[in-house]
């Protein structure tokens, strides 16, 4: 690429994290077993982004992993911390498990 002077093209802004403090990374308890024998037991929950002609919007989910439907979403223009508390709110107010269970999130750079 070089020697024929061709550049990659970056469409948009890279963003940079400030140097904040690391989070504590939990154990993996569910050990990529994503199979559950009753509801409300065990959750994943994941972001993505989705680009717009304003910029870029994002969706957080949470899947039961026993009946595999999304328990809970929600969209908004920033991905931050507030969007996953939020997200995760809305599963337990709608479902309202009666006992403990297990959240699982690829722990990325939210």
């Amino acid at each position: 690429m070089r020697q024929n002077k061709i550049k990659a093209k970056i469409v948009y802004k890279r963003r940079y994290m400030k140097g904040e403090k690391l989070a504590s990374v939990a154990d993996n308890l569910l050990n990529r077993k994503f199979d559950s024998d009753a509801p409300n037991k065990s959750w994943a929950s994941d972001i993505t982004s989705i680009r717009t002609y304003e910029g870029f919007l994002y969706v957080a989910t949470v899947v039961d992993l026993f009946s595999r439907r999304i328990v809970g979403w929600l969209m908004d223009k920033n991905m931050d911390r507030h969007l996953v508390i939020r997200v995760l709110m809305m599963a337990v107010w709608k479902h309202q498990p009666k006992e403990r269970g297990l959240v699982r999130s690829d722990q990325g750079s939210q």
